[in-house]
């Protein structure tokens, strides 16, 4: 648990300070206009702002109003300062150790009650900027009042939709101290901003999750589909190679039919090497181990011998009668006969 706050901690930091860098930029762009209320010691407010030559230089507060100009067109928009005379405020001096200096806002807060009649949610309150005071301190002073005094000055002019109003004071020792802030909601909030962050970086890690999970099963999916594919493929090469079949494997029938089956190339060299000049085909059929041919010779039982003397025939009989017409020169003959392969190597 203190590791996950600690982890906690450490990103609040991260966040808090990258939405102010990003907010001090956006206001360095983007600078409002600014709109100062100075209060005199009569009581009146002085209207220091910039384009607004034709708008009244003295302001009054009455009856929880301002009187005496149209702030409507100057406030909208704009980061309107109050700047309240000294004698509204309390004044404390603060010591602190000087690495306290980056908690001062913190510090400030939790002593409010402590230094003033009043707690932190009762008063307004800010502090001037630390001072160092010897080497191992620095000091501060701190200026507090009564909220209600300030919300008055504020309820007045939000109606006029400003950007910011601010309420600050004279220090004694010259610099001005921010008592209190408010800012639109149209307007950049550090700690908005912050949160925002943190919810942009929760969801960039449950998506960078999420994305490894799925690639991570997509990778698994894949490997088992790829060791299925391959597991089947040597499954046909072991099958086309023989693998536990034999010689009835398809590639092993394949090479038999090969070596068995006489090639038509070789039947027609033996036939025409054998076959006398005066004899003629007319007629040629192979199918399978068996040739048939039919043509005219001057001498048809002469052919018997002549086919079976070759180591290509075998068993050469005739299976039709042998005619002679008047018109033909020679007998006509059909033979068929078994043929022998010899394409073995």
């Amino acid at each position: 648990m203190s590791s996950l706050n600690s982890l906690r901690g450490i990103l609040d930091a991260w966040t808090g300070t990258v939405a102010g860098t990003m907010v001090a930029a956006l206001e360095r762009v983007v600078a409002p206009r600014l709109v100062r209320l100075v209060e005199t010691g009569t009581g009146t407010f002085a209207l220091e702002a910039s384009k607004s030559e034709n708008a009244p230089k003295e302001l009054t507060f009455e009856d929880g109003k301002f009187a005496g100009a149209n702030l409507a067109q100057i406030v909208r928009g704009s980061r309107v300062e109050i700047v309240l005379q000294p004698t509204r405020f309390l004044f404390r001096p603060l010591e602190l150790p000087a690495r306290a200096a980056d908690f001062l806002d913190g510090i400030v807060r939790a002593q409010i009650d402590r230094l003033t009649p009043w707690s932190a949610t009762e008063a307004v309150f800010g502090c001037s900027p630390p001072a160092a005071h010897g080497s191992e301190s620095i000091t501060t002073e701190i200026a507090a009042a009564p909220r209600r005094l300030a919300m008055g000055y504020v309820e007045a002019l939000s109606g006029f939709h400003p950007s910011a109003i601010a309420i600050v004071t004279e220090g004694a020792d010259g610099p001005r101290i921010k008592v209190f802030e408010q800012k639109s909601r149209g307007a950049v909030d550090p700690v908005r901003l912050s949160r925002t962050l943190q919810a942009v970086l929760a969801l960039a890690a449950v998506a960078a999750v999420t994305g490894s999970v799925a690639a991570s099963y997509l990778a698994d999916s894949l490997s088992t589909q790829q060791s299925e594919l391959e597991r089947q493929i040597t499954q046909r090469r072991a099958a086309l190679r023989g693998d536990g079949g034999g010689e009835r494997s398809p590639l092993a029938l394949l090479e038999r039919r090969k070596y068995e089956t006489p090639a038509s190339v070789i039947v027609l060299e033996a036939l025409s090497r054998l076959l006398p000049d005066h004899t003629y085909v007319t007629e040629l059929h192979v199918a399978g181990n068996k040739i048939q041919i039919g043509g005219i010779t001057r001498d048809a039982p002469s052919l018997i011998p002549l086919i079976e003397q070759s180591q290509h025939f075998t068993r050469a009989t005739f299976y039709a009668p042998t005619t002679r017409s008047p018109s033909d020169p020679g007998e006509r003959f059909h033979i068929e006969a078994q043929i022998e392969p010899r394409n073995a190597p």
